[in-house]
């Protein structure tokens, strides 16, 4: 009786030291979680195992790392999300009531989805609308009929339903695609065209206006782009700044108006377009002090050259490096050539995790895919333009479709929390591309992405302790420790 009393103890002893022994080691953040999604093995965003940092030292040449460093830290997040446009709002409400909810859920619970925080929209119409408007008759100048009636109906209701849904951290920012045709000197809203001159006063007040009253139907928008690409003549709304007149609009007109109507608190973002031109646009925007005064930041895209790509990157990085203090923000990215038969295309999810980590680790503060819902077409586009987005949903059957990239956003989205700043994290592989973040919490989240053909396993190491990860080919995992 006793041998089994002493023997009954020394299994409770030992079960309770184990208890203690990783509690212990999670509260020392030597656990970490390790979340992945790859091809070949059918997990999306799946936690696949906990694993435990244990003392390693100098890692051998011979051994692939990716190596973390929370001690040394870069700019701060602000959050990561999609753009909600008409296409997006007129997809959603014609689907059923059930996936409408799914589809709240899976972007903006921060549990049950994969938390988006930020939000982009469009001032009056895009190529991404049913067809051209805006907001006022032709020719008025005092801008007396204006009205956002027509976002009243699909695209004001959805982003409520995402604020409701989201963080109380929810970023709204909003762009224009092409002033008023009677504006232009093309007098169309597509096509290019430049803004005249004389009608600078009343287009940056039409933005006083729509900032106003989306903040009226308790929308309330963090900030606003000057321009939507503004080198890109478009077969959709579209219109041309150079640099000089880009900057004369925000130092004389833009930024004095929202000074004038107590709108100072709105974030400003010039450029909102490719990387390719970004590092001569913004060298030119601040060589103007009574500029850099107005403007929060530089927006960028990923449409320029793929050819040479991987290069692009550098110039967000020497623009991060020249005017550390003016943030960067991905405002647009997405997978054109809309092909349904290309819904389930692995290289869907892996261009946004190229993009992302590279951004990221370029000096991005954050991260905004466009469409955040298309139709089983790849719209509505009332120019045929296209695409896909990470969701789109069949309106004849009610399907809902994820594409890859939904996931391959979520594992930064998910983990990554506004106010978290980027840490130093490398690889001693070109085959494992990797950023990190640091949490306001302390929580570090290491993002590694795999997008060869090979399984490929890796010690993440952090201050001389490491634990063996496996990256299978074509995945990305994230890990939170």
């Amino acid at each position: 009786m006793k041998r089994t009393f002493f023997f009954g103890s020394g299994i409770l002893l030992f079960a309770f030291m184990l208890i203690q022994y990783y509690a212990q080691a999670q509260s020392d953040g030597k656990m970490v979680t390790v979340y992945t999604t790859s091809r070949d093995h059918d997990q999306r965003l799946q936690q696949v195992g906990t694993i435990q940092l244990k003392p390693m030292g100098q890692p051998f040449e011979t051994q692939t790392c990716v190596f973390a460093d929370p001690q040394h830290t870069f700019q701060s997040f602000i959050g990561i999300g999609g753009a909600i446009t008409d296409a997006s709002a007129e997809t959603f409400y014609k689907l059923p009531i059930d996936k409408q909810q799914q589809i709240i859920r899976d972007y903006y619970s921060a549990d049950k989805g994969i938390g988006y925080t930020l939000i982009r929209t469009n001032i009056h119409s895009c190529d991404f609308s049913s067809g051209s408007y805006t907001y006022v008759d032709s020719m008025d100048i005092a801008l007396n009929s204006f009205s956002i009636a027509h976002d009243k109906e699909f695209r004001i209701p959805l982003i409520k339903q995402a604020m409701k849904q989201g963080s109380n951290e929810m970023l709204i920012y909003a762009s224009p695609w092409s002033p008023p045709a009677w504006m232009k000197d093309n007098n169309s809203m597509l096509q290019g065209g430049k803004l005249q001159k004389q009608y600078y006063a009343n287009w940056a007040e039409y933005f006083v206006k729509f900032i106003q009253s989306y903040e009226k139907e308790g929308i309330p928008l963090w900030g606003v782009s000057i321009q939507n690409e503004p080198m890109a003549k478009q077969t959709w709304e579209s219109c041309i700044y150079t640099a000089e007149e880009e900057a004369d609009f925000l130092k004389n007109h833009l930024g004095p108006t929202f000074e004038r109507q107590g709108l100072s608190d709105k974030k400003i973002i010039m450029w909102d377009h490719n990387r390719d031109l970004i590092y001569q646009r913004v060298s030119t925007y601040f060589a103007d002090p009574a500029v850099k005064k107005y403007a929060w930041g530089i927006g960028f895209h990923w449409y320029e050259d793929w050819s040479g790509g991987e290069d692009m990157y550098e110039n967000v990085r020497r623009v991060y490096e020249t005017w550390p203090d003016k943030p960067l923000l991905f405002t647009e990215g997405t997978a054109e050539s809309f092909d349904a038969s290309r819904y389930y295309a692995w290289e869907l999810g892996e261009e946004y995790g190229r993009s992302m980590i590279h951004d990221f680790n370029s000096g991005a503060v954050g991260w905004t895919d466009w469409n955040i819902l298309l139709d089983q077409f790849g719209g509505p586009n009332h120019v045929g333009n296209f695409c896909f987005a990470p969701i789109h949903g069949n309106t004849e059957t009610g399907e809902v479709i994820h594409t890859n990239s939904y996931y391959y956003i979520g594992h930064f989205s998910k983990f990554i929390k506004p106010g978290a700043k980027r840490m130093a994290v490398t690889s001693s592989r070109s085959n494992l591309l990797s950023t990190g973040f640091v949490n306001s919490d302390g929580s570090r989240v290491v993002v590694v992405m795999n997008d060869t053909d090979n399984d490929t396993s890796f010690f993440l190491w952090m201050d001389g302790d490491a634990a063996e990860v496996n990256s299978p080919a074509h995945s990305i995992s994230t890990m939170v420790f």
